[in-house]
């Protein structure tokens, strides 16, 4: 006698079982979707990204830095001291510029902007702006040094997406756009990345025109004119290049012209392929890396991804350009569920400068790009880059709470902060 069931599985119809593995996957996606659905996922997942990046910043700078430290003040922690200092500094600015209702900034963008441009033509000052090893590109108080060309970036962000939208904006469309709707905001960043050169400081230049690029797109500027832009700024970029003896080495050195130059211009970048090769999967452990004995130069600053590689390994790194992956994620997420054009433009431009400084920075340790001295956001030690990140992360954190879910959920009585 033949049975429905014995028919079924004769047949090859009966019901599949799932594994147990993929069913704990399918339960740990569901999970995630379900969290990620919450009013204020997108907040609580900027303020984890920006403890997470600012902690690990804290014990790379201290590991890469207690070598150099030592032989130059006879403290291991000379370094990391200040990083605790400027770490505490941007913790305090994060959660004052995330409890700031977002339009505020707005309104503050062309005084900051003013106050930036002043503050670069000032620090080229003899007397006033402080010179090290031949840039003059910093303010010393106190022992602690302020960089002006970083919160220029910021600055130029803020006021250039309000221009932009109030010249052309989504309403104009990729077709309404003339060179006159460019005015001021690209001649105001072409003199912001100039005083920037003559510091010199072509790093920071580089991540004035990044800022200016993503400014445009988003606010909507068609691909002609930004294709004309790009070309005339990579025609700048190498003029720059080869009018400079550091930086046309550097760059003969990436492109392979130099012959062996392992101990001249290519020798950092040759020291952290060593580096990272020396990490191996797993790393050798924290502090246990041979490159911060003075074989690496700037470990704990431009380099200190090759220091997280060797020490934390390919698993240690593979998580870092995760958590920027992360990063660029939720940011540009937070810009597609805001409702206010001017929170959409500079969210996602500030995403894109941040994201885009740690892709150069780890393109350049790797030995994908030229090494152009851009420093690794919250990682890298830096006190001016670790603030003015930190309050872009606040920003991002701000506009996150301005999503028309999370001013729900604020109404209806979370405790994250006022509205914004």
């Amino acid at each position: 006698m033949t049975t429905a069931r014995g028919d079924a599985v004769r047949g090859g119809a009966g019901p599949r079982r799932t594994s147990p593995i993929a069913h704990h996957v399918i339960g740990a996606r569901r999970a995630v979707a379900a969290t990620l659905r919450r009013p204020l996922a997108s907040y609580y997942l900027v303020v984890g990204l920006t403890v997470v990046l600012a902690g690990l910043g804290l014990v790379m700078v201290l590991s890469a830095s207690s070598i150099d430290s030592l032989t130059r003040t006879g403290s291991p922690y000379g370094v990391f001291v200040h990083q605790i200092v400027y770490c505490a500094v941007g913790g305090v600015a994060f959660v004052l510029v995330g409890r700031v209702p977002v339009r505020r900034w707005r309104v503050a963008s062309p005084w900051l902007l003013g106050l930036t441009l002043l503050a670069l033509v000032v620090v080229l000052v003899p007397g006033l702006g402080s010179s090290v090893a031949g840039a003059q590109k910093w303010f010393v108080l106190a022992g602690l040094s302020l960089q002006p060309s970083e919160p220029a970036k910021l600055a130029l962000v803020l006021w250039g997406a309000h221009v932009l939208l109030a010249r052309g904006g989504p309403g104009a469309g990729r077709r309404g756009w003339s060179w006159q709707s460019l005015l001021p905001v690209v001649p105001v960043a072409l003199l912001t990345a100039g005083l920037v050169v003559i510091e010199p400081d072509l790093g920071s230049a580089l991540g004035i025109v990044v800022v200016l690029f993503a400014l445009l797109w988003f606010a909507g500027v068609p691909g002609r004119l930004l294709g004309l832009l790009g070309a005339g700024a990579l025609a700048a970029v190498g003029v720059l290049a080869v009018t400079a003896s550091y930086r046309l080495a550097r760059l003969t050195s990436f492109l392979g012209g130099g012959g062996d130059d392992s101990l001249g211009a290519g020798y950092q970048s040759q020291q952290a392929l060593f580096s990272l090769a020396d990490g191996g999967l797993l790393g050798d452990g924290l502090g246990q890396g041979a490159a911060q004995w003075s074989y690496l130069p700037n470990a704990s600053n431009d380099f200190v991804f090759a220091i997280l590689g060797e020490e934390l390994g390919l698993v240690g790194s593979v998580a870092v350009l995760g958590l920027f992956v992360l990063l660029a994620w939720v940011g540009l997420r937070i810009a597609a569920r805001t409702v206010d054009p001017w929170n959409r433009v500079v969210v996602a431009t500030l995403t894109v400068w941040l994201v885009a400084q740690a892709v150069i920075n780890i393109g350049y340790v790797l030995g994908l790009l030229p090494v152009t001295g851009i420093t690794l956001p919250l990682i890298s030690a830096g006190g001016s880059s670790v603030i003015v990140s930190m309050i872009s992360l606040g920003l991002l954190a701000a506009a996150a709470r301005d999503e028309p879910e999370a001013r729900v959920a604020l109404a209806r009585g979370a405790t994250v902060g006022p509205r914004g």
